[in-house]
């Protein structure tokens, strides 16, 4: 019997992260509506660094390679922050904000001097109807869909194959129990039929070059992540989603009851997402 979509439980990197932190704040972040029918989230300065620094980085995939520098790089940059400037992204002044918008922009100074990968053919996976992310049917029995996007995936042409590049701009380097790469390893593997000849990640902040790293095996990778998933559609299913530190909550949760409990000031309201950010 052909599956519906809409019916199926949706996972991400991201989504399963909020899940494996706590379960409340995975409900509040990705299930919970408000009375006007809107999902609330919060804004936070070190996502909106990395928003406007992913948004210039990836913009240039819209480009051919030999075109990608022509404008230059800060512009975009700037362009890109000010979307996130002020309280929107989560800022309480402008010192705090000029602080996190330097580091921004030295990050995007690292990488127009040490252009590298940046400057080589790329690919990228088609993204699905209505402007969904790349997706696919992690299990068709359990009716659960993983979408998700890939920063940068440079064309190899030696070999016709891909390598991933993920561009990282927090100050500590990836957790080794990440599900960040065996869901970059499902991807590829489903949605397009190049090798894969490497991954790295590129830590922006302090590396004038991508580290390499290593993909896991596909049978592995799906069983750690489809284990994962399956633990948030068993909580679904069941309604429970409670946080580990019970009614006292923790550092994931606490900020959304905030806001549900009216002390949190409202910042904007993404019509498209249907969703209310709020600065805690």
């Amino acid at each position: 019997m052909p599956q519906d979509k809409y019916s199926a439980v949706w996972v991400s990197h991201s989504s399963i992260g909020d899940f494996l932190k706590c379960p409340r704040a995975y409900f509040l972040h990705n299930m919970y509506k408000n009375e006007k029918g809107r999902k609330i989230n919060v804004v936070n300065q070190h996502l909106s660094l990395g928003t406007a620094v992913h948004e210039t980085l990836e913009g240039l995939l819209n480009y051919k390679a030999e075109e990608r520098f022509l404008k230059p790089l800060i512009e975009t940059f700037e362009q890109n922050w000010a979307k996130v400037s002020g309280k929107v992204g989560g800022f309480k002044g402008i010192e705090e904000e000029m602080e996190a918008k330097n580091r921004a922009k030295k990050m995007i100074e690292r990488v127009d001097q040490y252009r590298g990968p940046l400057e080589k053919k790329a690919v990228k996976l088609k993204e699905h109807a209505n402007n969904m992310p790349p997706n696919f049917y992690l299990s068709e029995q359990d009716n659960i869909i993983l979408s998700g996007k890939i920063d940068w995936l440079q064309y190899v042409p030696e070999d016709d194959s891909v390598k991933v590049i993920d561009f990282k701009t927090g100050k500590n380097d990836e957790d080794k129990d990440s599900l960040q790469l065996p869901i970059y390893a499902l991807l590829l593997n489903a949605l397009q039929k190049r090798k894969v000849s490497g991954a790295a990640y590129w830590y922006i902040d302090r590396n004038n070059e991508p580290t390499e790293v290593l993909l896991p095996e596909i049978s592995s990778a799906k069983e750690r992540v489809l284990a994962a998933a399956l633990k948030v559609k068993q909580a679904r299913e069941a309604g429970v989603f409670q946080c580990p530190r019970k009614a006292q909550g923790c550092f994931a949760c606490k900020p959304f009851e905030k806001i549900i409990k009216g002390e949190a000031e409202l910042v904007k309201v993404d019509e498209t997402r249907k969703t209310e950010l709020y600065m805690v």
